[in-house]
């Protein structure tokens, strides 16, 4: 989960979002603040991907803060959810999820559930999302919400996420928002030949890394510099 980062930030002149609010934005109190965090911090950021961005403008982040952050859920920056962790910001969470590139029958593993929000809109794009939380109140809590929202798709398991989850192995996809010091090779194993691995790397200096699986190995194809919390 990020800490703070604003790298890739892009300037697209007078290119304008895609259209298609909500209907249900007179129900939603937030539904104003959630469209602008869309417009201005993802789109003009460069995410394209069409449903990323529906996803984004569906998942309600602020069901996914403490009540007393609710009015900063919003915001282009990260909010802590206590026991050291936080929700990442906006962007980051559209940029890891375009970067992975998920299709409607993708079955993908995510490591470091948090507050369920990044789990929420990988849910959105997937058919299956696993995802692994080594704090117990975290994981519950993120299931209790994930509950109330009524996904169905999403599995959360309390682990260590060095382990990975391979009962339900290979995956399309995975998703790690916390920062090992080098690759874990079994979330390697997991990776289907083909998929998409998106990593934060590193210690005091990291790299979120951009993974395909190849069958000799792995190629690279993005690295970017990043802060997140470290992977224990």
């Amino acid at each position: 989960m990020l800490m703070i980062n604003r790298f890739l930030s892009f300037c697209v002149g007078n290119s304008q979002p895609l259209s298609g609010i909500p209907e249900a934005r007179a129900l939603d109190p937030f539904a104003s603040e959630r469209e602008r965090m869309v417009r201005e911090q993802i789109w003009q950021r460069g995410i394209r991907d069409r449903r990323v961005i529906k996803a984004m403008r569906k998942v309600p982040r602020h069901r996914f803060v403490p009540a007393e952050m609710q009015d900063r859920a919003y915001s282009d920056r990260p909010l802590s959810i206590g026991y050291d962790q936080t929700i990442s910001q906006p962007y980051i969470v559209a940029f890891m999820t375009e970067a992975a590139q998920l299709k409607p029958e993708s079955v993908v593993l995510e490591i470091g559930t948090g507050s369920g929000y990044q789990t929420a809109v990988l849910a959105e794009l997937a058919q299956q999302v696993y995802s692994l939380e080594r704090i117990p109140a975290l994981a519950e809590q993120a299931q209790q919400t994930l509950d109330a929202l009524g996904y169905q798709n999403i599995h959360i398991r309390q682990g260590d996420g060095y382990q990975g989850w391979p009962e339900h192995a290979p995956y399309d996809a995975i998703v790690v928002t916390a920062a090992p010091p080098t690759l874990p090779p079994l979330l390697l194993e997991q990776l289907a030949v083909g998929g998409t691995l998106v990593i934060p790397v590193g210690e005091g200096s990291q790299s979120l890394l951009i993974l395909s699986k190849t069958a000799e190995g792995y190629t690279q194809k993005g690295s970017f510099p990043v802060q997140f919390v470290p992977m224990v």
